[in-house]
């Protein structure tokens, strides 16, 4: 059986917050590619909202589920679903991160944030408890009769201070983007047998060309392109005993393996900023959250600056620099 792995980003844009990126994989049929799961899957997925009737799991673009103002409960009930088919349940805030995030640098900065001193919540935030296990009933069921595994989620989470070093090491915000993703899916590929596996990532901004930055992460496998385009860039290599196929595809969350991966992605994000606007209300009674976009980020960060200072919070653990 081949295996799918897709993944996505969220917070690539904004100037305070993490950015975070996140990666599906899957265990599937043989002739099932990541264009067919969808289908495969019909009876327990589906790619858009999902009308109340419809008992099916939508999994689709985190900017098609979620806006903002309108909470959480659409990406939570699918994620936390799948979460606990994939890894565990996660049942409170920090044992979500301390799941799906795999990297011990991370961890001494992530519990070094002042925000984060203390932080807990239980989840779900939003959507009810009954909802999610009844969810997580039907998708067990559904992957079942499909004969699909869902074998793990996980993500790359890059706060303010190391996004800033990646920045000035790389001097590209799109390199730190992409390396940082290939990473990923290099720990995803060791945890996988050998075997066939194709991965499908949205494509990074503008860039067509990814062979340098894959050999760079995959020094020891030879890496072949198949095609580099505006809509595609296709590359094939070995790795271990792994025939790996990678993709980078313009709107490439019309795959499922991206698609949940974006939601993953964007739900850590939300989380992150909790955390962070609580912090800050507390010490700013009636300071308006943010979700670190840029000119929102630029009014948030003025009105903090003098509570800041009296903080002692250094610039460098708060602002992207890009």
């Amino acid at each position: 059986m081949p295996f799918l792995i897709g993944t996505d980003e969220a917070g690539y844009g904004p100037n305070l917050g993490p950015l975070v990126i996140a990666a599906s994989v899957w265990k599937v049929p043989e002739k099932v590619t990541a264009d067919s799961l969808y289908e495969r899957l019909e009876g327990v997925v589906v790619p858009a909202l999902s009308a109340r009737e419809d008992c099916r799991l939508p999994m689709a673009d985190s900017k098609v589920l979620f806006k903002a103002g309108n909470g959480l409960e659409v990406l939570e009930r699918s994620v936390l679903s799948a979460l606990a088919v994939a890894n565990s349940p996660a049942r409170t805030w920090r044992k979500l991160w301390n799941s799906v995030v795999h990297h011990d640098e991370h961890c001494r900065r992530f519990d070094s944030l002042p925000w984060h001193a203390g932080f807990d919540v239980d989840l779900p935030v939003d959507s009810p408890l009954e909802a999610i296990s009844s969810a997580l009933r039907r998708l067990e069921e559904g992957l079942a009769t499909a004969n699909v595994r869902l074998l793990e989620l996980s993500a790359a989470a890059v706060f303010p201070q190391e996004f800033n070093e990646l920045v000035a090491q790389t001097d590209s915000k799109g390199e730190v983007l992409s390396l940082t993703t290939l990473r990923l899916v290099e720990r995803a590929l060791g945890q996988l047998p050998p075997g066939s596996v194709q991965i499908s990532c949205d494509k990074h901004g503008g860039r067509d060309r990814y062979a340098a930055l894959i050999q760079h992460v995959f020094p020891d496998s030879l890496v072949g392109i198949r095609r580099e385009g505006r809509n595609e860039s296709v590359y094939r290599f070995t790795h271990r005993d792994q025939q790996v196929d990678l993709h980078f595809l313009a709107k490439g969350e019309r795959l499922l393996p991206t698609a949940l991966a974006s939601m993953l992605a964007k739900y850590l994000r939300e989380l992150a900023m909790k955390p962070f606007n609580e912090f800050w209300q507390r010490h700013i009674p009636g300071l308006r959250p943010t979700a670190g976009y840029p000119e929102d980020a630029l009014r948030f960060h003025g009105e903090i600056a003098a509570a800041q200072k009296g903080l002692g919070i250094a610039n460098e653990i708060l602002w992207r620099c890009r």
